[in-house]
């Protein structure tokens, strides 16, 4: 087995190799950047090397580098991990030339499968069930509407080199397919290095349904099982889950069946996956192979047991599969939710700066369902505009899929994070909807639950005693460690504007009893003192967390994905405040703001230019993709306060119009 192994990769995937290579008893290495060092990858690393400055063009893209680097600390293979070099083929090959084992398939099987092109032709020839599309290589957007309507609209726009849901566009019209077009080739461009497009028909209503494969070198495959991962927003995989809850056992072993098919055509001998696009009716087609490990392989990994970077390891060493596929058998449901730097509130825009605080959930076994909880950064950690927003990747399993998704809720509500944007309200928002609970998904879920944004949820009638009881509760435990405990018993609570009288007292337990409108509930195990973020304690005997901050006139509390100002005031007191006049925002109307934190890649307009309501006003990039931000109304516009190449703030002005 290898002594030492060079991680080429960085965060989470850095980690996860990390972790089973010390199970393993093997040394590792990781390389890093500039952005990275003194990243927790490479603290818990026994070995790193610098490769350069932050940009991944720079450093984790450069072969020479990751090459000196094996070199320089006498490591015999290199794991990838997903994204960078992971599927170049050109990369592979040079290992091999320099004597270095490639934690992955071999050149021959990243080449057939890796390119998007040549992977559907392979498959056809194969008889595998293809989208129609055309695979041919398209060099001007008018040739591109010309396919487009052929093939007839809707139509995706996908980079042949694509992966991680980069260099997707859909076009629904001729403009779309003409700006979607060259948007999706400058992004492959940046992304991967080639701007290669093709077409293919996008399936309306679709699932997103992948296999997991795995070979070795003896000519071996098996699969372990699917992943549902419908739940997409912009084309990036946002939860996923397996098995899934459309497939029956005849369409499992149906898609199991060709996934093997098309990886033993190829002589795949590593991790990989098969994906298929499905419809409603189970019906499905080859969408694509990854040639690599998924980021979502920990659900795999939790229904199957199996560790699949252990068994990347044993087949680059040359080990034989000791597993068969009747070995395996799908125990209990797991679910992922992909925790990022970006704000939802905001549209989810990428949300970089300084992770202030990261409470994680406890991992392990919980009772009725277990956590685990991939991330690579801990409090005080960057995230930076360099790389992909992940901060973790969170996981519940349970028997089934009901516990499954209740203890993904309570796992996001006992994750706390501070000082950037991040979407763990959302994605506890989700846990919440009957739709996801019955799991009738599509590739178009949260644009279909969400057509205007996101924008939290209202409290439910449980949510509304939580948000009372904590700030009830909080008010006590102020007033008692500032020596004024109050005799009163009668308040007025306000959540935003709404008022509930309530009365507050102790049992002999000395449990904290409040009465809502008459209706009596019981707080218990209360778990917070002040400074806490998180209040912990279990109403009614259902334990639950919040999260808090105390204010000037009360408390911001967020349960799952319920927030508001919560206060606890004195009747006469409450009566007042009601008369306070509402607050109005500032009028932007006339500004085009930038959205994010980035860079402006262009600002297509000049002063004094007249602009129609749609068209294109500035392109901004951050986090490997470009934003197209458009006018909201017809306008002359008076200013331009940014040009190409600026580095811009969110909120900072872009356009002024008259």
């Amino acid at each position: 087995m290898f002594d030492k192994i060079l991680i080429a990769n960085r965060g989470e995937i850095a980690v996860r190799v990390i972790k089973t290579c010390r199970r393993m008893g093997i040394k590792t290495v990781v390389v890093y950047s500039d952005a990275d060092a003194g990243s927790l990858a490479c603290e818990m690393a026994d070995e790193t090397v610098h490769i350069g400055p932050s940009p991944a063009a720079q450093s984790y893209l450069i072969q020479d580098k990751i090459v000196d680097a094996v070199k320089q600390t006498g490591a015999q293979a290199v794991h990838p991990g997903f994204g960078f070099l992971s599927e170049n083929a050109g990369f592979a090959r040079r290992l091999k030339a320099e004597g270095i084992a490639f934690i992955g398939p071999n050149p021959e099987a990243i080449d057939a499968m890796g390119d998007k092109i040549t992977s559907k032709k392979f498959a056809a020839e194969a008889g595998v069930s293809t989208v129609p599309g055309h695979m041919g290589l398209i060099e001007t957007p008018d040739e591109a509407v010309k396919i487009a309507r052929e093939i007839g609209y809707p139509v995706m726009i996908k980079a042949s080199a694509g992966g991680g849901g980069k260099g997707i566009r859909v076009a629904h019209s001729d403009d779309d397919m003409a700006e979607g077009f060259a948007a999706v080739k400058a992004e492959a461009l940046n992304a991967f290095g080639d701007d290669r497009v093709f077409l293919e028909k996008f399936i309306v209503d679709p699932r997103h349904i992948e296999i997991q494969v795995l070979g070795d070198k003896h000519g071996n495959v098996i699969h372990l099982f699917e992943r549902e991962c419908s739940i997409q927003r912009r084309n990036q995989k946002v939860i996923e889950e397996a098995p899934s809850p459309l497939l029956d056992e005849a369409t499992r072993a149906a898609m199991g069946a060709q996934a093997v098919a098309l990886a033993k055509a190829v002589n795949y001998d590593s991790a990989g996956t098969v994906e298929f696009v499905a419809g409603q009716d189970k019906s499905f087609f080859f969408l694509e192979m990854n040639t690599r490990l998924q980021v979502e392989h920990p659900v795999t990994e939790l229904i199957t047991g199996v560790d699949l970077v252990e068994q990347m390891i044993r087949s680059a060493w040359g080990e034989q599969l000791a597993i068969k596929q009747d070995d395996l058998s799908i125990n209990g449901w797991a679910m992922e939710s992909r925790i990022y730097a970006e704000d939802p509130y905001r549209g989810f825009l990428p949300s970089i700066g300084r992770l202030v605080r990261y409470e994680q959930p406890e991992e392990g076994d919980q009772g009725d369902y277990t956590v685990r909880n991939d991330s690579g950064v801990r409090e005080g950690d960057e995230i930076s505009m360099f790389y992909d927003p992940m901060i973790a990747k969170l996981c519940a399993w349970g028997e089934t899929r009901d516990d499954a998704v209740r203890g993904m809720a309570r796992a996001l509500e006992d994750t706390h994070l501070a000082g950037l944007g991040h979407n763990v309200p959302f994605l506890a928002a989700v846990m919440d909807q009957e739709r996801f609970q019955s799991g009738q998904l599509s590739t178009s879920y949260i644009k279909d639950e969400f057509p205007e944004g996101f924008h939290g949820l209202a409290p439910t009638p449980e949510q509304v005693k939580i948000l009372i009881a904590s700030a009830v509760a909080m008010n006590e435990v102020i007033a008692e460690q500032d020596g004024d405990p109050s005799e009163r018993t009668d308040w007025t609570v306000l959540i935003d504007k709404t008022a509930y009288e309530v009365e507050v007292g102790y049992d002999e337990a000395e449990d904290l009893i409040v009465v809502i409108d008459s209706e009596e509930i019981s707080l218990s195990e209360i778990d917070w003192r002040p400074g806490l973020s998180l209040f912990k304690a279990a109403l009614d005997e259902e334990a639950f967390t919040a999260e808090v901050k105390r204010a000037a006139d009360g408390f911001d509390i967020r349960h799952r994905a319920a927030k508001a100002r919560v206060r606890v005031l004195r009747p006469d007191v409450a009566h007042l405040y009601a008369l306070l006049p509402e607050k109005q925002a500032a009028d932007t109307s006339k500004l085009v703001l930038s959205p994010m934190p980035g860079l402006v890649v262009d600002i297509p307009v000049v002063e004094g230019q007249e602009v129609k309501s749609g068209e294109s006003v500035a392109i901004i990039e951050a986090m490997k993709m470009q934003n197209i931000l458009k006018a909201e109304r017809d306008g002359k516009v008076k200013a331009v306060k940014a040009k190409a190449g600026d580095p811009v703030a969110a909120d900072d002005v872009l356009v002024e119009f008259e």
